[in-house]
């Protein structure tokens, strides 16, 4: 058994490994380098009361490559034991041993920071209220983050929205807003008050007064030529409204998305509804936006408790 322990997880271990031996060849120092990395990797999840790969989370993954950087060891080790955990939880499902493969979202490369970036509440409510409603440009661009914060949709599926997806919504809030994501796969998401008055009022005082200039025909969103707006003038209108708000340098085309998801986990979401939400084909990819709030706590517990360390 690896280390000499006995858990399903080192059991596990033990089968990667013969498997790196019998079927890949791999020379004996390479795999005594695999034993040591996964066998520390069991260590950390037994001291976290995990004995089965079924119960890792991609946190418990983040966690140990934290671990791993905060006891001082070098980058490349720390790539080295994550790639050796991210090839140990592939062959796990490979095997049938778990459903998911909780390192799917795991990069060898961050050492466990690389986490999704969220603006607080009060940094999107800056971004929105940046928007200069009393022109056609503030009027489209009040839309369009209040569609990506609103929906926690991705900029490409807002970009693709046509006006009859939105007429149905506002007509009735209830039905939701059919978005089309990755793979053309359908979900539908509720759409809050704020996003419905924003829309309404492009619809109404803005979109008009573009239209006549291109042949977007359909589109929600325009460009000042009267065409579809593409995903690369959206991400421009979202580091616009950012430099204005004094946000710019934290944002990334996904920030809104980001912020959504952790706003709504902090406010007690399920993970597995904030999945559907999101139009996520694995729980796990969602379940790192948890490790951001787990981080925000710590953050909290750091600064505010005076044993704190």
């Amino acid at each position: 058994m690896a280390g000499g322990h006995g858990s399903r997880v080192d059991a596990a271990i033990d089968g990667y490994l013969d498997h790196l031996v019998a079927e890949r060849g791999l020379a004996a120092n390479t795999v005594a380098a695999y034993r040591r990395d996964l066998d520390h990797y069991a260590r950390f999840l037994e001291g976290r009361g995990i004995d089965d790969l079924t119960g890792v989370t991609p946190i418990d993954i983040s966690e140990f490559s934290r671990d791993l950087g905060d006891r001082g060891l070098a980058a490349s080790s720390v790539s080295r034991a994550v790639v050796a955990v991210r090839n140990l939880h592939r062959f796990a499902l490979a095997e049938g041993l778990v459903a998911d493969d909780a390192s799917a979202g795991i990069s060898p490369g961050t050492k466990g920071r690389r986490l999704p970036k969220a603006l607080s509440i009060e940094s999107v409510e800056a971004l929105l209220e940046s928007c200069d409603t009393t022109t056609v440009e503030g009027l489209r661009d009040r839309a369009l983050l209040e569609l990506l914060y609103g929906t926690g949709a991705r900029i490409s599926e807002i970009c693709a929205l046509d006006v009859d997806d939105l007429t149905a919504v506002i007509a009735d809030p209830r039905s939701g807003l059919r978005l089309v994501g990755k793979g053309d796969k359908e979900r539908i998401v509720p759409l809050g008050a704020y996003a419905v008055e924003a829309v309404q009022a492009w619809l109404v005082r803005g979109r008009p007064g573009w239209a006549g200039r291109g042949t977007a025909g359909a589109a929600l969103l325009l460009n000042s030529r009267g065409g579809r707006l593409s995903r690369q003038s959206a991400w421009a209108v979202l580091q616009r409204a950012g430099r204005r708000a004094g946000t710019g340098e934290h944002l990334s085309p996904h920030s809104l998305r980001h912020s959504y998801a952790t706003h709504l986990l902090d406010g007690g979401a399920d993970v597995r509804v904030v999945q559907e939400l999101l139009g996520h084909a694995s729980v796990t990819t969602t379940q790192i936006y948890t490790l951001v709030t787990a981080e925000h706590l710590r953050e909290v517990y750091r600064s505010a408790h005076p044993r704190a360390l």
